[in-house]
């Protein structure tokens, strides 16, 4: 079975449906924030391995108890999962954390603040073009 199949794509968006649910309905860990969401899912065409992505809405204490409890609620989600779904191996999770929505809210406020900013400003016709360049500059490199 090749890595990009048909067949690949959809056990990896069922095994990411299936975990989404697990982890907001079955699973009790007080660690685990309520917050957190599945990615992606990527498991490997031998079926015996999956990296589940997940991503934590919160600081970066709440989402390291969050991987914490991930971590060792994997055996219960592995034999959940095993129930749900039918496959000749059910996959080792491991949970990596993903940051690439907490990136593009920031990314998204960034551009919100540089177009208010251009906005509010008055337009002259050589100072403002010079002004806004240097205004987008100093957002970017703060980022």
């Amino acid at each position: 079975m090749r890595k990009n199949s048909i067949k690949n794509t959809r056990i990896n968006q069922e095994v990411q449906k299936e975990l989404g649910v697990l982890i907001s309905q079955e699973l009790k860990d007080p660690r685990v924030n309520p917050m957190t969401s599945v990615v992606a899912c990527e498991v490997a065409p031998d079926l015996k391995t999956a990296k589940v992505y997940i991503s934590v809405l919160g600081d970066a204490q709440s989402q390291k108890e969050t991987m914490a409890g991930l971590k060792s609620a994997a055996p219960f989600l592995r034999g959940e999962l095993a129930r749900r779904i039918n496959l000749r191996n059910t996959p080792e999770l491991r949970f990596i954390g993903d940051q690439s929505i907490e990136y593009g809210v920031n990314m998204s406020k960034l551009i919100d603040d540089v177009t208010a900013n251009l906005r509010e400003q008055p337009e002259d016709e050589e100072t403002g073009q010079a002004q806004e360049q240097e205004d987008m500059g100093a957002q970017l490199e703060e980022f």
